[in-house]
């Protein structure tokens, strides 16, 4: 049967919007209309169609920004130690909210933890709204029965991660910019001004250097087969996303990406921080080791880290340390390894969890400043070179021809 999107008036004037299958819109609306409602309209969803295509699509676009989880997650843990209920909490969200998206994600929230979920779950079964890093947190504040508290920190360390991406994406607004003028100066270069020069060296019967034979070829080659670079890259994105799909092929990826120079080491950083921060988030909240590290495994966004601490989790099962099995792994530095040995031995394994987390923050944010401040040099020099070797492969036989002409 087919699917009709619904909108109907109660009576006490609150607005309902829904799905419901049907056979006709004739029986939505009676069904409306038996419950003690007020229907408004009812549209078919036609989703084995172009255009149901695209409204499912941009559909999935209209989610929730990481900046809006941030808020929610900070008035939410505001509410609670006011000392409202959770289900109340979340109402007086849903009446303050301005954003129409926010407003129809909490209410399937609060209709959930009504009907006795938790609030991880519900939030989990919103797709992809809240991150892995949002929900493991939050469950670890209900097992730890202190929510309102971990909501605070968790949403602290997100307003953290915003503030450090914005900074990451203003320091590259100008590079991109310069990266793109550069790709388009060069791309007219070689595909409409040296197909030009061509037809004048062939007419003059001069011989060419090398350099201006190879700037030639190229810019032939671009003029007739530029489409063939744009086929390779779409068909390399889509083996690599279903490379992904797999979970050994996402493993060997991601592997792979913790190797790469500079970025691999940064990434490195960045998941570390996340892993000892929700670990430390759960020590505290009275969470069991083991427990914790069931938890974190789903909050690491890279998929070989995560899967060396499903190797972790067994070696400490058998009573080993935790400090030694990371060690092993290759994986994680040694000074975050060294200062959890140094916590485990001396008792104070939740206060080393964070300072190695706001270590490694700090780290990342120096290292992400370091390489801005190094990416516009090293762009410009690569693309004035470039430029200026394309300007001077066409000079050299234009030079040859003056001189034979005098």
């Amino acid at each position: 049967m087919p699917i009709y999107r619904y909108k109907a008036v109660t009576e006490p004037g609150e607005v309902l919007e829904g799905d419901m299958e049907a056979p006709s819109q004739a029986a939505v609306i009676e069904h409306l209309r038996s419950q003690g409602h007020f229907p408004i309209g009812a549209e078919e969803q036609r989703q084995g169609t172009l255009a149901g295509w695209l409204n499912r699509e941009l559909g999935r676009g209209r989610r929730i920004s990481r900046q809006d989880v941030a808020i929610v997650i900070r008035e939410l843990s505001t509410l609670l130690r006011a000392g409202l209920a959770l289900d109340q909490a979340l109402d007086v969200l849903i009446a303050f909210s301005e954003r129409a998206t926010v407003k129809e994600v909490l209410k399937r929230i609060v209709e959930k933890v009504r009907g006795g979920v938790s609030l991880a779950d519900a939030m989990a079964s919103q797709g992809n709204v809240f991150d892995r890093f949002c929900l493991g947190m939050i469950r670890a504040g209900e097992a730890g029965g202190s929510l309102e508290v971990v909501l605070a920190k968790t949403a602290d360390y997100m307003e953290r991660s915003q503030q450090s991406k914005q900074k990451v994406t203003s320091a590259l607004i100008y590079p991109v910019i310069l990266l793109l003028t550069a790709f388009a100066s060069v791309a007219i270069i070689v595909t409409v001004v040296i197909p030009n020069f061509k037809e004048i060296f062939d007419q003059a019967g001069i011989a060419l250097p090398l350099p201006t034979r190879i700037v030639l070829f190229i810019g032939n080659t671009a003029q007739q087969y530029w489409w063939i670079p744009v086929v390779i890259v779409l068909v390399a994105v889509v083996a690599l996303k279903r490379h992904r799909r797999n979970p050994a092929g996402r493993r060997l990826w991601d592997s792979r990406v913790l190797k790469i120079p500079l970025f691999g080491e940064l990434l490195t950083k960045v998941e570390v921080a996340r892993m000892c921060y929700t670990l430390g988030m759960l020590q505290s909240n009275g969470v069991p080791l083991l427990a914790s590290l069931s938890v974190v495994k789903e909050t690491m966004g890279n998929a070989a880290m995560a899967h060396a601490l499903d190797h972790v989790e067994k070696q400490v099962k058998e009573g080993k340390t935790l400090a030694r099995p990371l060690e092993d792994s290759k994986l994680f530095p040694k000074l975050a390894t060294h200062l959890l040995r140094i916590g485990e031995e001396s008792g104070r394994m939740e206060e080393m969890m964070f300072r190695i987390a706001d270590t490694y923050d700090d780290e990342v944010q120096r290292s992400i400043q370091r390489m801005m401040t190094l990416l516009v040099p090293v762009m410009t020099f690569v693309m004035a070179l470039l430029i200026a070797g394309i300007i001077v492969s066409i000079l050299v036989p234009m030079l040859s021809m003056n001189e034979l002409a005098f």
